[in-house]
């Protein structure tokens, strides 16, 4: 299993998808996977997906499909993962999170990863 650093916002606290700042230098020019959740009555993920980290949650912040859950409190964690694992990581996660808003996923082999949490 693939050990992924996921990251949190300032405090080591859960980054709200809505707020966190995509314009910190932390973003630059990082690719990796990210899950996306809500956190209501009965929290679930939302969304799961790899890529350029910055560009994939702009996009995700005015998905309707993704802001439908927004009155639960959307979160966000990410981790960089080199281009040759990141589409198995994403497969990986998608099988195992089962999100509420899903595309197919990468037809490759999944690569196991652990959980952000």
């Amino acid at each position: 299993m693939v050990q992924l650093n996921w990251n949190k916002c300032l405090g080591d606290v859960w980054c709200n998808l809505l707020s966190v700042n995509l314009d910190h230098s932390h973003f630059d020019g990082m690719t990796g996977v990210y899950v996306i959740w809500h956190a209501g009555q009965n929290p679930a993920t939302v969304r799961v997906g790899s890529g350029v980290i910055r560009d994939r949650l702009r996009a995700h912040r005015e998905d309707p499909a993704i802001l439908r859950y927004r009155s639960y409190g959307l979160f966000v964690t990410w981790a960089a993962v080199s281009a040759n694992m990141m589409l198995g990581a994403e497969r990986y996660l998608g099988d195992r999170l089962d999100p509420l808003v899903a595309e197919r996923f990468p037809a490759v082999l999944p690569i196991a990863v652990n959980l952000p949490w």
